[in-house]
């Protein structure tokens, strides 16, 4: 009886993978692998490198090379934000955060200013290590950190604050377990939810930071003046109070939450992980750190801070710091998009509500745009004559309506907190640059560089 039951379930089992195969061809759909009844293709991905156990398909997009992946697998996602929403929930809350954002000085010389004062700090910051070995994780976090500090809170804190390492740690220890593979299959598995796994950590991890947050939205509460508003959490306020009576709005404290989380996440976790990645590959590659060294003695000089104005006189640091973007693909796949409407698409059929993946790592490391792709090489960005090249190819911030809205800041972050580092000290490995390897230690959804430590040694 037992054999008989198996036989059955292992030919409705073959009968549903027929079927599904002669569905994919009957309605043309994108070539791939055939999807497991209730399980779809997560069996047939290496999770621990999605972007390399994919095929992707290639098409134009408003004039700009894009890839898409298309499971066959809905993604669950632990929290639904500014991020990962959608509809009019999403565009009412871009459309606003971008406004304020504006509002509050974004692309303009005040975040400019904030990001040089804390470019300074960490200058200090890190002469306290005197030339020491040092991890340096937690203070990259920092910086950018206490920048979206100073927009959301209107005030920075004190590298050595508890309340604020405490902050930094659940950050980090949300991403630390935001990639491992338990939380991808969970994402994929909700049913998991009921079993014991790495996944209750990172929920008390997300419950201390929303604790946080509302406790500083309760002090904002106190001292709102609804007429002079001081920061992001005070600019929310106002949206909501005057959104009250309005039963459709979107405005409710939980979005408020939702989104101070999603700010402070995508305004931190991608520009910090970029920094270690970046000081790994110039430890690795003192040849090119000496021409990024010459170029900021021979523009900027020691006597005074770095400043956008001075990128464009600085083409070699400038295309490093693309090279550098564009090597270490943060997110191989972007975050997940659905198909609106049914689409035809050289010759297949795409339905309406496909879960879509965009593979950001096959324009990064297209051979045609970036030859010998796998080579850290500046030159990808550089012409003949040495001037900086634009590539339509560069999209580490996404593409389109999805694009990140911090990509101006981080732009900047980048840009003055690495010529600020370089300017005041030379990166010294505790092993040969030879041996130093920038394998991501975790290539699932988000690169994960590997744990070293370094001396920060002044000039």
């Amino acid at each position: 009886m037992d054999l008989f039951i198996v036989l059955v379930i292992c030919l409705s089992c073959l009968l549903l993978v027929s079927l599904l195969k002669q569905s994919y061809a009957k309605r043309k759909l994108p070539p791939g692998p055939t999807p497991f009844p209730l399980v779809g293709n997560i069996l047939q991905l290496d999770r621990k490198n999605i972007s390399k156990s994919i095929s992707m398909v290639k098409f134009m997009n408003v004039d700009h090379k894009v890839t898409y992946l298309l499971l066959s697998v809905c993604l669950v996602f632990v929290l639904i934000g500014l991020v990962l929403s959608h509809g009019e929930l999403w565009k009412e809350t871009r459309r606003f955060t971008l406004t304020v954002l504006r509002d509050m000085g974004m692309g303009k010389k005040t975040i400019e200013n904030r990001i040089q004062e804390e470019a300074l700090c960490l200058v200090e910051a890190l002469k306290k290590t005197n030339a020491s070995p040092c991890d340096p994780s937690s203070i990259l976090f920092c910086v950018p950190c206490n920048v979206i500090c100073s927009i959301i809170f209107q005030n920075r804190f004190d590298y050595n604050d508890q309340t604020f390492q405490t902050l930094v740690k659940h950050f980090l220890d949300s991403i630390r377990l935001s990639n491992t593979p338990w939380i991808q299959l969970y994402n994929t598995f909700p049913i998991l939810h009921y079993l014991p796994g790495s996944h209750h950590e990172l929920f008390k991890v997300f419950n201390d930071q929303i604790k946080f947050f509302l406790e500083k939205i309760q002090e904002h509460q106190e001292s709102l003046d609804h007429n002079n508003p001081r920061d992001f959490i005070d600019y929310l306020l106002v949206k909501m109070e005057k959104e009250k009576h309005n039963e459709q709005s979107q405005f409710t404290m939980h979005h408020l939450v939702v989104t101070i989380w999603d700010v402070f996440d995508a305004g931190t976790q991608t520009t910090s992980t970029t920094m270690k990645f970046g000081l790994l590959l110039l430890m690795k590659h003192p040849e090119i750190t000496a021409k990024v060294r010459e170029e900021i003695e021979r523009v900027i000089g020691r006597d005074r801070s770095p400043c956008m104005q001075d990128r464009s006189h600085m083409p070699y640091t400038d295309a490093v710091i693309h090279e550098i973007q564009r090597y270490v693909d943060l997110i191989p796949n972007n975050a997940p998009h659905a198909v609106t409407r049914d689409i035809q698409f050289r010759g297949y059929f795409i339905p309406k509500g496909t879960h879509i993946l965009p593979s950001l790592t096959s324009v990064l490391y297209d051979e045609k745009e970036f030859p010998n792709p796998e080579k850290f090489d500046p030159g990808h960005f550089l012409d003949a004559s040495g001037n900086f090249r634009k590539s339509d190819y560069f999209l580490p911030f996404s593409i389109g309506k999805r694009a990140c809205v911090g990509e101006g800041l981080a732009r900047m972050e980048l840009f003055l907190l690495l010529t600020t580092i370089l300017q005041h000290f030379t990166l010294k490995p505790l092993i040969d640059p030879k041996d130093i390897d920038p394998t991501p230690v975790d290539n699932g959804f988000f690169s994960v560089p590997p744990s070293y430590q370094l001396c920060f040694v002044p000039v």
